[in-house]
């Protein structure tokens, strides 16, 4: 793989971004040792943009409302990055990866990047190396990170270790479907935005705040911020300017907060890549290997029961640091 420009990454470049993240994305041993050398020169120039989450089922509208909150941004003289997250098929691993056709105005700006990347076997609805290319994107100056994830399920948590700011897009007339809404996605949510709040599913749109306001008030939130419910039009496009305005607000409250939820981030983020890491280099030990396969066959016979098996495998791990 071609060495990265970085004066041409911190300039911006789009070309030089997409390389980079291409990089971090690999999986090739040497290609994870370029990349966290790259990560590291990284560090010093990220953390100034705003990292926003955004979630919601398929069909809400999500690349139609990030193209039209991104042009409004870029209005505003703001750069913006995309991280568009896509589900891969269970079967051959496959992805379509179309967001730049469904985003084709802000493809085409000049303070916009999208960069749609599989989802892979991760959970979270987020690709494995979401994190890393949100560095490199603050790196190269982007003001505003947008995270699309691949929709909303239960463990759609993954988005908000990494974002400041987490929306929930939801349908217009959705409040009767309440019930089957995951409750730990709303509990997450900092703000909720009804969707497609235009022509004949404007009167819904307006109920469905209502529905969601009162079905919010049951919830149990904790921190500086009280979560909000909006209505928006992405088409029109109508409610933008007011969502962004309540956005500055969320920022503004969590000036002290927002930086240490940061810092509680990164120590989990480092946390799973060491766990990630310890695995996998267990695996390339031959005789670990051995066991390890063959304690995940009896857990499959159901010969012995997951805990037992797992147990199986750290106990020589124990005695070897034990001697």
């Amino acid at each position: 793989m071609p060495e990265i420009d970085f004066q041409a990454l911190r300039t911006g470049q789009r070309r030089a971004l997409a390389k980079a993240i291409t990089l971090i994305e690999s999986s090739h041993p040497t290609h994870r040792k370029q990349a966290a050398a790259l990560l590291e020169r990284c560090l010093p120039h990220s953390g100034k943009s705003l990292r926003i989450g955004i979630s919601g089922v398929p069909g809400v509208g999500k690349s139609t409302f990030i193209e039209a909150f991104g042009l409004f941004l870029i209005g505003l003289g703001k750069r913006v990055g995309v991280l568009a997250v896509d589900p891969s098929s269970p079967l051959h691993g496959g992805s379509i990866l179309g967001d730049k056709t469904r985003m084709e105005r802000l493809s085409r700006e000049d303070h916009a990047f999208i960069r749609p990347s599989p989802a892979g076997r991760s959970l979270g609805g987020v690709a494995n190396r979401t994190r890393e290319a949100v560095l490199v994107a603050e790196s190269a100056g982007f003001d505003v990170i947008l995270v699309e994830t691949v929709g909303v399920g239960q463990s759609e948590y993954e988005v908000h270790s990494m974002t400041d700011l987490f929306l929930v897009l939801m349908q217009p007339g959705a409040g009767d479907e309440l019930q089957g809404i995951k409750k730990g996605i709303l509990e997450l949510a900092d703000l909720i935005v009804v969707n497609k709040a235009d022509g004949d599913a404007e009167r819904l749109a307006s109920q469905s705040v209502v529905h969601y306001k009162n079905a919010m008030g049951f919830l149990n939130h904790q921190g500086f911020w009280t979560p909000e419910v909006l209505s928006v039009s992405s088409i029109e496009p109508r409610g933008i300017d007011t969502l962004w305005e309540r956005m500055v607000a969320y920022c503004e409250a969590g000036s002290e907060a927002i930086p240490a939820r940061r810092t509680a981030q990164a120590s989990q983020w480092f946390e799973r890549l060491l766990n990630d890491g310890v695995t996998e280099l267990l695996k390339t030990n031959a005789a670990w290997a051995e066991l390890y396969q063959a304690q995940k066959q009896r857990v499959a016979t159901g010969e012995i029961a997951p805990p037992q098996a797992a147990l199986a495998c750290i106990e020589p791990l124990e005695n070897a640091l034990k001697s």
